[in-house]
């Protein structure tokens, strides 16, 4: 899978815990999700773990720490599905 398709999944799975959906209309993988898309670190967790279901991968401790942008998903997302 591409770093476009993922990007655009990553975007779709974030849809259902970003506070103002509007904001994704202009996300990059630049794209803080804790403080552009006010996404609280709680619901950071719910976003690893539908991304673990959605890409049938395992995201470890380690890995999830480091996911700060949609960017660093998409990084460690590819790296999984390898």
């Amino acid at each position: 899978m591409d770093e476009k398709k993922i990007f655009d999944e990553m975007v779709n799975i974030l849809r259902a815990y970003t506070k103002d959906a509007a904001l994704l209309e202009t996300a990059t993988p630049d794209t803080h999700i804790l403080n552009d898309l006010k996404v609280n670190s709680a619901r950071l967790v719910d976003v690893i773990i539908k991304c673990e279901d959605v890409f049938e991968i395992s995201v470890d401790d380690d890995e999830a720490d480091k996911i700060r942008t949609i960017g660093d998903a998409v990084t460690i997302i590819k790296q999984k599905l390898g």
